[in-house]
């Protein structure tokens, strides 16, 4: 059920860099304990409906159990369906 005060228009650009940004973070911070993780870069980019989530992470002390190039290319993965649900909730 919608009403006239809940009308669907799409979140702001900065509402879904930042969405990305901290879902990418997050999982890598799940993955990683924070000491373990020298250096975590996420960039988003939002520009004309097309979004880009490129994460580079530097984690010499990591488990053996967990690929670092990996962890980054599913956080990148994860910053784009944090974005999708977003979306989702504007519809």
């Amino acid at each position: 059920m919608t009403d006239a005060s809940s009308s669907a228009t799409d979140p702001s650009d900065e509402t879904v860099v930042n969405t990305a940004s901290e879902a990418a973070e997050g999982f890598v911070l799940s993955r990683f304990k924070q000491s373990n993780v020298t250096d975590l870069d996420v960039t988003v980019t939002f520009e004309d409906g097309v979004l880009e989530v490129d994460v580079y992470l530097n984690a010499p002390d990591a488990d053996a159990d967990l690929d670092p190039e990996q962890v980054a290319d599913d956080a990148a993965l994860a910053g784009q369906a944090a974005v999708d649900e977003l979306f989702a909730e504007y519809e």
